[in-house]
């Protein structure tokens, strides 16, 4: 039995969520937070505890892929930030798709009776909740 983390790669945000040990469910944990897009090290650096410490057998990141399905600039950040993670982690790294995983996690907030000023605070993580649940469901898996 292993669990997957699954990250919400962001400008300025990582959202993280990790799977229970029988692949069924996905929790939220945390959003790593950086005061500035290229200021990465601090980042990674607590990506790689997290995976000390939940020893997934993959990592799952969210690819943000145009409506369309194409790749802009944000994929290839985000494909960078893969290749940067791959030389710190010896688990393997996978892409889902995350096409209006943010929308959907507005609605979750919603839901639950978050404020909309609140959103902010929560919405990376929520997202790579949807991501896991996306991946552990065979939804659009890249």
């Amino acid at each position: 039995m292993s669990r997957i983390l699954a990250l919400d790669f962001g400008s300025k945000t990582v959202g993280v969520a990790v799977s229970d040990p029988l692949l069924f469910t996905a929790t939220g944990i945390e959003i790593i937070r950086r005061e500035r897009e290229n200021k990465l090290r601090q980042t990674l650096a607590r990506i790689v505890e997290l995976v000390d410490e939940y020893q997934p057998e993959k990592v799952v990141l969210g690819l943000p892929l145009m409506p369309e399905g194409d790749e802009g600039e944000r994929c290839e950040k985000t494909r960078e930030f893969a290749e940067m993670l791959k030389s710190r982690i010896s688990v393997p790294i996978v892409f889902q798709d995350e096409r209006l995983t943010t929308v959907e996690a507005e609605e979750i907030m919603a839901g639950l009776g978050i404020a909309k000023k609140d959103y902010k605070a929560y919405v990376d993580m929520v997202a790579a909740k949807v991501i896991l649940e996306d991946y552990l469901n065979g939804k659009d898996n890249l």
